[in-house]
């Protein structure tokens, strides 16, 4: 999978080059794959267990219920044909049923990252007012409710 974001995008997510072989060696880790026509078009990684306790301390949740959503991107030349949206709508309904534990996802995105706080509060996350210091400034932390799925 070879995908390219543009320095100014890069700065806010991670390559799957570059995320890739850590998430194939923790078993908590769990890339996925954004697919339009057959082709990749986009990444993320979903994330359970103790490497995401630190994001306890922003929900009720119990960790073990607990899913992070990390790194997502579209490749740059597919970016604004709806495959990133496409893939947070459906992302509830595959979790709960893949992983019926899980009652709520998490994310972190930046303040400077406005298309992806549009993205996130447009597929039904929920930004509560919390906030973290990220690597590259200030993030909000969004949540996805499944308890009612």
């Amino acid at each position: 999978m070879q995908f390219e974001l543009p320095e100014e995008q890069h700065r806010f997510t991670a390559l799957p080059a570059e995320v890739l072989e850590q998430a194939l060696r923790d078993p908590d880790r769990y890339p996925v794959v954004i697919t339009a026509a057959g082709e990749a078009v986009g990444f993320f990684i979903l994330h359970i267990g103790s490497g995401i306790a630190s994001y306890r301390a922003y929900t009720k949740t119990d960790l073990p219920e607990l899913m992070l959503i990390r790194a997502l991107l579209v490749d740059y030349s597919r970016q604004g044909q709806g495959y990133a949206a496409q893939a947070m709508s459906l992302l509830p309904g595959w979790v709960h049923q893949h992983f019926p534990a899980i009652r709520e996802l998490i994310l972190a995105v930046n303040v400077k990252n406005e298309p992806a706080q549009r993205l996130y509060l447009g597929t039904g996350f929920v930004d509560r007012g919390m906030r973290r210091q990220g690597i590259v400034g200030m993030q909000w932390i969004m949540h996805y409710c499944l308890s009612s799925k």
